[in-house]
């Protein structure tokens, strides 16, 4: 999508508001003027679909998109290659496992109502309990694992016990957690957690079996980092 209609309150892309779903051609077209635009041509050995918009929420166009990428009239990147991330639009997550076989990244962020009701708009729809209920109807074969992802915010959900709700959460999900500490941008009132306290939030979910990875922060110097599309001249 061009802009985002979510308004998740620790995005700065949400500021933008949206503007238009991008088609078929448009989201594929990416893998393309990638390649098309470095000098040897980008070696792309994953496709993921994050960042700026909902894709679930331009469902059917996303879904050719992803029919474009993976045929072999096509991109022909194999399903396990392909990712696509969604705040939590329920409905569209039990289709999509029923449409095609790819992974699957939920952007969860809270492991309680209250909180993700605060910072995501759409979990007053599809709380928590709707939400892991349709992930649990989502295919995935093999070893291939759910992504969850966990944006840590300083003061709302990044101490040891969040780690320890988060942990009772998902205790009977397959899955693997990847944690970002907040992108920090003006006018959003929110901070990151200290380095001690994010290493602390990933051991407790180490110590509890969980595969977490802490994701680095890439972009940041320009706004363009998880969280800011907007970019540094936007905001000023």
């Amino acid at each position: 999508q061009a802009g985002c209609a979510m308004g998740c309150k620790f995005c700065l892309t949400a500021r933008q508001g949206w503007k238009r779903n991008l088609n078929p051609s448009e989201i594929a077209g990416q893998l393309i003027a990638l390649r098309q635009g470095t000098p040897e041509g980008a070696l792309v050995k994953n496709i993921v679909m994050m960042g700026m918009g909902e894709p679930l929420a331009n469902y059917e166009n996303t879904l050719k998109a992803i029919k474009i990428l993976t045929s072999d009239f096509g991109a022909a990147f194999s399903n396990r290659k392909v990712t696509v991330s969604t705040c939590g639009l329920a409905p569209e997550i039990i289709q999509l496992g029923k449409d095609v076989c790819i992974n699957l990244a939920i952007s969860l962020n809270a492991a309680d109502d209250a909180t993700r009701n605060k910072f995501m708009p759409i979990n007053k729809k599809y709380p928590l309990s709707a939400l892991l209920a349709a992930c649990r109807k989502y295919p995935m074969p093999g070893r291939r694992l759910l992504t969850f992802e966990y944006i840590l915010i300083d003061g709302v959900n990044s101490s040891e016990q969040d780690a320890e709700k988060l942990a009772a959460l998902l205790k009977n999900q397959r899955c693997k957690i990847n944690l970002i500490a907040f992108n920090e941008f003006p006018g959003s009132g929110l901070k990151a957690p200290a380095e001690q306290d994010v290493q602390a939030f990933q051991q407790i979910l180490i110590k509890r079996h969980f595969t977490t990875i802490l994701r680095a922060s890439r972009g940041a110097d320009i706004c363009a980092a998880c969280g800011q599309l907007s970019g540094a001249q936007t905001i000023h």
